[in-house]
């Protein structure tokens, strides 16, 4: 979500459309079923009706007031394509989990584009992020780069992981590239996840391994967790993603309930002196 003078970008580059070409290429295009593929390519046609409603759900969610700030930086996956209501992406699915896990209300600034590039978010969202470091996020997520693979440039790449990590605060969270599954695509994640950590570990943030817990779905995961595009997750599969998050998040989660104990605990004394 955004405050009023921040929102994410309505343009969409490239399409959802674009993600389901590649995936219909290589997870079903491999195999040779034209028809299957056609289908995908019509189903990615129809996923791509839900980008400005996911888009304008959560700009008009970002008005709500909320106890802790949680900022997103991502594509379309952080937007929930694919999922049944925006709030499913794994973005809506953390900070369900922050709330219920803090007690406090959490004000979800999601400053994802769909289509977005590591290039896009530099030039895009991280303006955006910057505006809000006044306002000291709480909880700060980054998952980009998978759109990347389509037309891969390493030393691209490469620079732009670096100058958006740069920006973050120490406590933000960085997901790797999810699996592709197929060896084609894989060596090129391979290598987007051994510069991304490279970068992670240069500025001391630390790594949510998507990589490997969609890796470990195997077969099952290919069948039911992803949307009628093949390409994006569905509410299951943005389960799984959270929980590649979770244990990642869990430290600064702890500490946001610790300083609350420590308020509250620093307001009883003030209220008991002043009695």
């Amino acid at each position: 979500m955004t405050v009023s003078s921040i929102s994410p970008l309505g343009a969409q580059r490239p399409s959802v459309a674009a993600g389901a070409r590649l995936a219909a290429s290589t997870v079903l295009g491999a195999v040779g079923v034209r028809p299957f593929r056609a289908r995908m390519l019509e189903n990615a046609s129809t996923l791509n009706d839900t980008l400005p409603v996911h888009s304008k759900w959560w700009r008009e969610h970002a008005k709500a007031e909320g106890e802790l700030l949680y900022v997103a930086i991502g594509d379309s996956t952080a937007q929930g394509i694919g999922a049944s209501r925006p709030d499913r992406s794994y973005v809506g699915v953390l900070a369900d989990g922050l709330r219920a896990a803090t007690g406090r209300s959490v004000r979800v600034v999601n400053l994802s584009v769909s289509g977005a590039t590591t290039t896009l978010a530099v030039h895009d969202q991280l303006p955006r992020f910057r505006a809000l470091l006044r306002l000291q996020p709480d909880v700060v997520t980054v998952s980009i780069g998978a759109n990347d693979i389509a037309d891969w440039n390493p030393a691209r790449f490469d620079r732009d992981i670096r100058s958006l990590f740069a920006a973050l605060p120490a406590h933000a969270v960085v997901a790797d590239l999810p699996c592709f599954h197929l060896p084609r695509n894989e060596r090129k994640v391979a290598e987007a996840n051994r510069m991304l950590r490279a970068a992670a570990r240069e500025h001391g943030l630390v790594v949510a391994p998507l990589h490997e817990v969609t890796r470990r779905q195997g077969l099952r995961g290919i069948l039911t967790q992803f949307a009628r595009d093949m390409f994006h997750p569905n509410d299951h599969g943005y389960a799984v993603w959270a929980e590649a998050f979770r244990p990642a998040l869990a430290p600064v989660v702890e500490r946001l309930v610790e300083r609350d104990a420590s308020a509250s605990a620093w307001s009883r004394v003030t209220e008991q002196r002043a009695a």
